[in-house]
Order: C-alpha cells, then structure tokens, then sequence
C-alpha cells in the first residue's frame, strides 16, 4: 500500500521543512510515501470561503481513483492514540485500498463534496493548529505508526 498526504500550499517555515524533510527520510524505510503540495487557492476580492473551500476540493476529489481511499485530518474527527492511529494503518496495509490519501486541508476545512468522499475525519489534537505544524505531525505520527508496527522503540507507553 501507497499513503499520499495531500496538503494545500507549500510549507512555508524552513524549520518544519526540515523535520517534514527528516521523516519523510525515515518512512522510506518502512512504507511507500509521499507528500503532494496541491498548489494554494489564492483569496482575491471576489473569491470567499466557500469558493476557496469548493476550489480546493475539486483539487482533492482529482486524486481520486479506483484503489485509493480518502481520509481527512479535520478538528473534528475521530481521535486516537497512537497506538490506535498505527492498528488503523495495520488494517489498511491489510486488507484496505492500493492507495491510502490523507489530506490536510486548507485555512478554512474542507467543501461538502470532499467530506462526502471520505471514508473517515481523523482529529490529531483537540488543540488547533497551523497548517503548516499540522504538516509535521502527521508525517511524524506516520512515521511512529510504522515502529509501533514494526516494534522499534521510537514510541514508549
């Protein structure tokens, strides 16, 4: 199995570059992956939310195909420990899709569509962060699920 993490714009700070950088080096080891930027809808004068939200689902819902399957990190999905995140990978790697998409979304969430698509809204935190940090901690999370699998001791209880 393949996992892609979808994010809208370019990370920006050099220094989550850096760690996003570190463990995408690490998770070769482990399971096919690989970060795809969807280029930033810019907000110009006639251009809302909602537009933005519907521009860059369109984006998403084109990444779509047979074999892939579509989950969202969104502030208000399911939560799990780490230890849950990786059984959840486990199962995927399994008995789920060739292609496993996670997608971090843009300033405003996600439109309707892609919510409709989903096959399930995973939450990192009940706290609320950057786009930018919420890049990071899901590559580092991916990275722990893979040790948690592989029993290495990168993650303690």
């Amino acid at each position: 199995m393949k996992i892609t993490l979808l994010v809208v714009g370019k990370t920006d700070a050099a220094y989550i570059r850096d760690g996003i950088n570190e463990y995408l080096k690490r998770l070769k080891h482990y399971i096919s992956f690989e970060m795809e930027v969807i280029p930033d809808i810019k907000k110009g004068k006639n251009t809302n939310p909602e537009m933005q939200k519907n521009k860059e689902g369109e984006i998403v819902l084109s990444k779509l195909a047979p074999g892939k399957e579509l989950h969202l990190f969104d502030e208000k999905g399911k939560m799990f420990s780490s230890v849950d995140f990786s059984q959840f990978l486990e199962k995927k790697m399994i008995s789920g899709p060739k292609e496993l998409i996670l997608v971090v979304g843009g300033p405003y969430g996600f439109s309707e569509e892609v919510y409709k698509r989903a096959s399930s809204k995973i939450s990192l935190s009940r706290l609320t962060f950057s786009h930018q940090m919420v890049r990071l901690l899901c590559v580092e999370q991916i990275y722990r699920a893979m040790t948690i699998l592989k029993g290495e001791p990168y993650h303690h209880e």
